[in-house]
């Protein structure tokens, strides 16, 4: 039996084709373009999402037997506005989870109906990247396609449309809509009030393990695959990384170094931060997690390096640097396209500070990979402050393949840090999902206990573990400090 596990990111589809072992027989990777009409704002054509996934497909299953496919299952960048008409066509192009127009709408739901009732209402704050602030700026700035939204969904799913006809959504991802209550796992009555939509305009609820239906005859036709193929729910990319790195079960933890990073905490229990830094999500296991989120990680590297010192020879900037891991003096605040955890501020930017002549190139790289630890140790910091042990993690993206951010990571936090053997992101835990839909393993930790296994550990150092908290002290000072000039800076 094969399954085709796809992760439908910001800036490409990467498919894997997973055999019943658990081993990946295949990859095909697409990329697509991103649109930026104004600074700040981000948006994406969902028909790329189409033109990538169809030629990726046939591409995926050259050589190997289509009709061995059981299931098709996608991970999928969360909270982008997929708006289409009653015709199911798309209305405008997607805004992505990156975009951050909505200050205005985001501060009207935290200031003006409040974070306490959106904690009721949701189990979260309003953040700009999430779903429902975008559709408040469409009703004041686009007032003609509002009123012309027959359906609501996010990217995986209008994916998953287009395969089977169903309009479907998956918990862990409706859960960034800010449209969900979480803990009761339906629709909140009162943010459909708010913002102005109606039940009917949003796709039915489904596990992230659950079948949303077959494809359709068509479908099958120009995909080369059987017409009894079974597409999964899927999950938010978040949620199903996590799947993919075995984070599932209480007190499990995995950070994920990608365009964005993660520090994701799996757990039995609904729970709520209480300043409200964390997101309260479902997870993809049928439980529920908190999330900081980071809204540049490794991008903040690859910027650095391909568009700032004119090279992509990434291992190479850091040759020599664990000779000098916590003797840096050079900060680096990685808020390139605003910040989400803990400090929820848009108008936050990009900043090195401590620069002298003796500053080298290798300091500034090697302040990048820090200043991305520290923020996630931020994070870290606020789950410890309300009881959350994290005691481990997994490490993945593509941050994890860097041995030295590995070691970064693991004395930061002062906790070891697991890498997983397979280490395929969200496309890996949407084909996991797949064999929990067909009946391959009765559960997903089940499935996880089965496949995921870790190929090494990195310990912390107690030397480093010093360093980097007097670092860490340090740090903190810098966004209260910087607060203010921020917020003149955006006027």
């Amino acid at each position: 039996m094969l399954y085709i596990g796809a992760d439908l990111g910001t800036s490409s589809l990467k498919l894997l084709l997973v055999n019943d072992k658990g081993e990946i027989l295949n990859s095909v990777t697409r990329d697509y373009p991103l649109i930026f009409p104004r600074p700040g704002w981000c948006e994406q054509d969902a028909n790329e999402w189409w033109n990538a996934f169809v030629p990726a497909v046939k591409s995926l299953l050259d050589g190997h037997d289509p009709d061995e496919v059981k299931a098709i299952g996608l991970g999928g960048q969360m909270h982008g506005l997929v708006i289409l008409d009653d015709k199911d066509e798309l209305i405008r192009p997607v805004i992505l989870w990156n975009d951050g127009r909505t200050d205005e709408e985001t501060a009207y739901l935290n200031n003006v109906i409040g974070k306490d009732r959106l904690a009721e209402y949701t189990g979260n704050i309003a953040f700009a990247g999430f779903t429902a602030p975008k559709l408040l700026w469409m009703k004041k700035h686009e007032p003609e396609n509002f009123s012309r939204i027959s359906k609501i969904m996010l990217p995986k799913d209008y994916i998953n449309y287009l395969l089977t006809g169903v309009h479907s959504c998956d918990y862990s991802d409706a859960s960034g809509l800010l449209l969900l209550d979480v803990k009761n796992r339906c629709w909140s009555r009162e943010m459909l009030e708010i913002c102005s939509v109606r039940e009917d305009q949003l796709p039915k609820l489904f596990e992230s393990y659950e079948v949303t239906g077959t494809i359709k005859k068509e479908v099958a036709e120009l995909l080369g695959l059987p017409c009894d193929v079974k597409v999964i729910a899927g999950a938010g990319d978040n949620a199903a990384a996590a799947v993919g790195t075995g984070t599932v079960g209480d007190g499990a933890c995995n950070i994920s170094l990608g365009t964005s990073g993660t520090i994701f905490t799996s757990s039995s229990k609904f729970a709520i931060d209480p300043m409200n830094s964390l997101h309260a999500f479902a997870h993809a296991d049928g439980t529920y997690h908190l999330m900081g989120v980071l809204l540049s990680a490794a991008s903040c590297n690859k910027w650095f390096c391909e568009e700032i010192l004119g090279t992509d020879d990434f291992n190479h900037e850091q040759e020599g640097m664990e000779e000098t891991l916590g003797k840096n003096n050079i900060f680096f605040l990685p808020y390139l396209m605003g910040e989400r955890s803990p400090i929820n501020d848009t108008y936050a930017r990009g900043l090195f500070i401590g620069m002298s002549m003796d500053t080298s190139r290798r300091d500034m790289v090697q302040a990048v990979l820090e200043g991305v630890g520290l923020c996630v140790r931020d994070c870290v910091e606020v789950s410890r402050k309300i009881g959350v042990d994290i005691k481990r993690s997994k490490l993945c993206g593509g941050g994890a393949k860097s041995p030295v951010w590995r070691k970064i990571i693991a004395n930061v936090l002062d906790i070891p840090i697991d890498i997983p053997v397979t280490e395929q992101g969200p496309g890996y835990g949407a084909a996991m999902l797949c064999m929990v839909g067909t009946g391959l393993y009765k559960d997903v930790k089940d499935c996880a206990d089965a496949l995921i296994h870790v190929k090494e550990t990195v310990y912390p150092d107690p030397e480093l573990v010093v360093a980097y908290d007097r670092m860490y002290e340090k740090h903190k000072l810098l966004y209260p400090a910087l607060k203010d000039f921020y917020e003149v800076m955006n006027r």
